[in-house]
């Protein structure tokens, strides 16, 4: 059995220590670049703003993200395992999915800036070149092609008619929840958005038999 000295022991503990602070460090960056996007938008947001918010130089956040298309990938990566983690409870059958949808709002509700950041970022990815056009395109074609999937699996065991359009009703909901969401950041006082997306699965609960 490989022994080891109380120096290589100390160094292996402060090069643990240095990842773990290094680790602390990016995900404060990550939260202040998502305050400035969702104040600012991408576009507008300036990174040297952004290092100045969690007091670093401008050099010394360049040591952890060397452009400002680094920091939109990382914060990107990083919501795709957040929400990946979150409704992979959901996906086992029509039912679920719907409420687990209405589960994801209302965790969501209570992260305005970052749902307000996300929406901010969604719009701007229609800009020709924008660095994040093809992540949302690609997270838009994969959310309707899990709900139509979910659908299809409930017409083939015969629990919804044969005759429903599932890209369709996949459409429909993704529209619904857009639609609710953006009230909700114009109003967030006023509007409900998640008892809007409870009423509306009821409803299309209700319309399938379920």
């Amino acid at each position: 059995m490989a022994e080891f000295s109380e120096t290589e022991t100390g160094q292996a503990e402060k090069r643990r220590r240095r990842s773990l602070k290094g680790e602390e460090r990016r995900a404060e960056i990550l939260r202040a670049a998502m305050r400035r996007f969702a104040e600012d938008g991408y576009q507008n947001a300036a990174i040297g703003d952004i290092a100045r918010d969690v007091g670093l130089s401008l050099p010394g956040l360049l040591h952890h993200f060397p452009t400002k298309v680094d920091l939109l990938l990382a914060i990107l990566a990083k919501r795709d395992l957040e929400s990946a983690d979150f409704i992979g409870h959901y996906r086992s059958d029509l039912s679920g999915l719907l409420k687990g949808m209405v589960e994801v709002f209302r965790r969501n509700a209570g992260m305005i800036e970052v749902v307000r950041a996300f929406a901010i970022l969604n719009a701007e990815s229609l800009m020709k070149d924008h660095p994040a056009k093809a992540w949302f395109l690609d997270r838009a074609t994969d959310m309707q092609n899990g709900i139509a999937a979910t659908f299809e699996r409930a017409i083939a065991d015969g629990s919804i008619d044969n005759g429903i359009d599932s890209r369709t009703m996949a459409a429909e909901l993704i529209a619904v929840m857009d639609g609710l969401q953006m009230l909700w950041l114009r109003d967030p006082d006023r509007f409900d958005m998640v008892g809007g997306l409870e009423a509306y699965v009821d409803r299309l609960l209700a319309s399938l038999g379920w």
